[in-house]
């Protein structure tokens, strides 16, 4: 939304400055492929192609991927432990094959298997590692890409300035075509601070967003291998939830859609 505002805003200022003549400078294609393709080739000699082409998944992940729901797995953890307490650990399996997060299903799954904690906290906080590793690696593309996009609008409006300055013939032509020279540095820079460098820290705070419902996980899982009561289970979870949010916990609540 907030891109498609500064489009709006832009446009909104070139027309009530130049009217609608005024988008012809920025009609230049051969800046813009310059300043993109020139990003997109800096960062492929710095990251494998795979990884590169990979952000066509991170990107949608991070533009349509809502914040997790926190209360929800403070519930969930709530309810199986009133039913391990009552049933025990083997009757939570049903439970286990109905849930849709992975990474939930596999600590509940050591539980019921009858994982000691140090195994089962090894095993969770190593995929944990592994997951920031992955989102880190996301971010720096992006903060490189944000980094590259407007060093290659100054190259751009340089290399147009030195073929404009070599050829010119007619002086009464040289504010134009320094406008056309000049948009390569407004594509350079509006990528890179309104596109690429944004999506690096949308990115960084989705991964925070993630890695905290996998540390309330982590915690539950144990709490729930200790046979802690369900009280207790509760207190210690709703710890990581915002004030406002404590009062959502529903103990037993079916997961949203998409959970």
């Amino acid at each position: 939304m907030g891109i498609l505002v500064f489009i709006g805003l832009s446009v909104a200022a070139i027309l009530h400055a130049e009217g609608v003549a005024g988008f012809v400078p920025f009609a230049n294609m051969e800046a813009l492929l310059l300043v993109m393709g020139g990003t997109f080739c800096a960062t492929l000699v710095n990251y494998p192609l795979k990884q590169v082409v990979g952000l066509g998944k991170i990107l949608r992940k991070t533009l349509l991927t809502s914040a997790a729901d926190n209360t929800y797995i403070v519930g969930t953890f709530v309810s199986l432990c009133q039913k391990a307490k009552r049933d025990g650990f083997l009757a939570l399996q049903e439970d286990v094959d109905k849930l849709q997060d992975d990474f939930l299903k596999r600590g509940i799954q050591l539980v019921i298997d009858g994982a000691d904690q140090e195994f089962i906290r090894n095993m969770l906080e190593t995929e944990i590692g592994f997951i920031r590793e992955r989102h880190k690696i996301g971010q720096e593309i992006f903060n490189a890409m944000g980094t590259y996009a407007p060093a290659f609008g100054i190259i751009g409006t340089v290399l147009g300035m030195i073929l404009m300055l070599n050829s010119i013939e007619d002086v009464a032509a040289v504010p134009r075509r320094m406008a056309l020279a000049l948009a390569a540095a407004f594509y350079g820079l509006g990528a890179g601070y309104l596109i690429f460098l944004p999506m690096g820290g949308k990115l960084r705070r989705r991964s925070e967003e993630e890695l905290l419902v996998k540390e309330i996980a982590i915690r539950g899982v144990l709490l729930l291998q200790s046979g802690a009561a369900p009280s207790v289970v509760e207190a210690n979870l709703k710890a990581y939830l915002e004030p406002s949010q404590r009062m959502l916990v529903k103990a037993g609540e079916e997961a949203p859609a998409g959970k």
